[in-house]
């Protein structure tokens, strides 16, 4: 993200407005949400709508770079197999001819140019490589039978249903069972239920803070053991003509998943757009927008407010105060990502055959996804490694200064003395080396966070339910923050809700995505 833009917020001093535009609908933030609810109204013939994106490019966390031959993510890189809760992203990928076929098939048929190429994973341990992300090598029978029952046990809950016969976990999440049983897990840390479960092992306890990282950004003795157990048993998935933990994966991540969406708002998508206001009217909404040196008012007729919700107590003054404390109840993970161009293949250890991706057992980082995987038919000769870590182990706040403190330079040498334990020579193949800094990468799901109560019984509802649930007579929330953590079918699915609000108090008839 582009901090120094992004910071202007907290200093002020913008200059008053010197011209005014109108729209029927204006979409602030162009991540996947934004875009999301945009393909909605589009494809519900809706086309007095704008987007305004801060960044250079839409696409946020989802967004691409392009090397002299190929393309490499900068953040989210794999989308798995839809379930059928995941209604929208099936639409899309149909959309897409990517699911090929009728996107209600139990089991679609995937283009497989999409489907991630074998070998999909491995993880380093030990000097050596193994397949798959739990390591075999070593362990004893007590171990093996632990991991055994593990996998039996996370299958088991995937077909479980609450007392009201939704299934205990969903995607998106609002489809998961209301069932207190289940809702309780949210109290306590994911660390917890393993070990009241009789799931002791190192590697079991490995695999799910390895989860934890790669999904929220934290370590799995910090994040809700509802959110722990949803990563694994939330997607149910399957293809005709793949496994059903295969994942839909490209060389350059999801961006291929943002231009699908952004193909909508063709040419109503306004990039380095800094919105610095935004004030209620009776009948319309007026938004102050920053474009370099000049501020521009948008009146819109409904506002989609699709950026993160920390951001919305600083620029809309009169914001209902328990929606300023919902919006700044939680925390976010701050996140390190680099892309190395290297001039060939490094040098590999024993074990598994390269895989796309590639994870460390007992390093700071994650690993890496290699952006030519996907090439099977040709070898180039050279590649682009995407290393992914998240600052797990400091406070976010830490974590942010270390951000923006620490030279490019001492995360570059950070990241190659932690790759060169892995491949010897990766110094020498190293020509480029590019590095993202994502100081508010994703909302954290903490203990607590995520199901505060149940509104439709009566009961309090928590903070981020009260995002989830907020809509004026013009302005309507959309954002991954409303679900309590960052996945791509989680963003769609609040971007495709906004607008069908949106539309319904506008009488737009349309054929529900959710």
């Amino acid at each position: 993200m582009s901090h120094a833009l992004g910071h202007r917020l907290r200093d002020g001093q913008f200059p008053a407005p010197s011209e005014i535009r109108q729209t029927g609908v204006l979409i602030v933030g162009g991540g996947i949400s934004g875009l999301s609810a945009a393909w909605k109204l589009a494809n519900a013939a809706v086309d007095d709508f704008l987007v305004l994106e801060m960044e250079s490019e839409a696409g946020g966390n989802s967004r691409a770079g392009q090397s002299p031959f190929i393309a490499y993510p900068w953040g989210a890189h794999y989308l798995p197999l839809p379930s059928r809760e995941s209604k929208a992203v099936r639409e899309l990928l149909a959309e897409l001819g990517v699911l090929q076929g009728d996107p209600k098939a139990a089991q679609p048929t995937y283009d497989e140019r999409y489907l991630c190429a074998t070998p999909q994973e491995r993880v380093y341990r030990n000097g050596l490589w193994d397949e798959g992300l739990l390591p075999q090598r070593g362990l004893d029978a007590a171990e093996r039978e632990q991991q055994k029952r593990f996998h039996e046990r996370m299958e088991a809950i995937k077909h479980t249903k609450g007392n009201d016969g939704r299934p205990a976990f969903a995607i998106p999440m609002e489809y998961s069972s209301h069932d207190p049983v289940w809702r309780k897990l949210d109290r306590i840390p994911f660390s917890q239920w393993l070990n009241d479960n009789g799931f002791t092992a190192p590697t079991l306890h490995w695999l799910a803070n390895y989860a934890c990282r790669d999904d929220y950004g934290m370590a799995h003795d910090q994040t809700s053991a509802w959110a722990g157990l949803h990563y694994f048993a939330c997607r149910n998935g399957e293809a005709s003509n793949a496994a059903s933990d295969t994942v839909l994966t490209a060389p350059e991540g999801n961006a291929w998943l943002a231009r699908g969406l952004a193909r909508s708002a063709a040419g109503r998508v306004l990039t380095d757009a800094l919105v610095w206001r935004i004030e209620e009217r009776k009948s319309t909404v007026a938004v102050d927008v920053l474009f370099g040196a000049k501020t521009v008012r948008i009146e819109a007729q409904q506002l989609i407010w699709a950026a993160p919700a920390f951001v919305l107590p600083r620029v809309w003054p009169a914001i209902p105060g328990e929606l300023k404390a919902a919006a700044l109840a939680a925390d976010y993970a701050p996140w390190l990502t680099a892309n190395l161009h290297l001039s060939d293949f490094p040098e590999e250890r024993h074990g598994a055959p390269p895989a796309w991706d590639n994870v460390f057992y007992d390093s700071p980082g994650l690993g890496y996804v290699v952006a030519t995987h996907q090439l099977i038919r040709r070898r180039l000769s050279g590649t682009v490694f995407t290393y992914y870590r998240a600052l797990h182990d400091v406070t976010p706040a830490e974590g942010r200064r270390l951000l923006l403190e620490t030279p490019r330079e001492a995360w570059a040498e950070g990241i190659l003395a932690e790759l060169e334990r892995v491949h010897p020579d990766i110094r020498r193949l190293t020509t480029r080396l590019d590095i993202f800094r994502n100081g508010h990468a994703m909302r954290r799901p903490v203990p607590g966070s995520l199901w505060g109560g149940h509104s439709s019984r009566g009961e309090p509802q928590g903070q981020r339910e009260k995002l989830a649930n907020f809509q004026s007579r013009r302005i309507t929330l959309a954002h991954a923050d409303l679900s309590g953590f960052s996945l791509f079918e989680e963003a769609q699915y609040r971007g495709v809700l906004a607008a069908e609000r949106i539309m319904r108090t506008r009488g737009v008839r349309f054929k529900s995505s959710i």
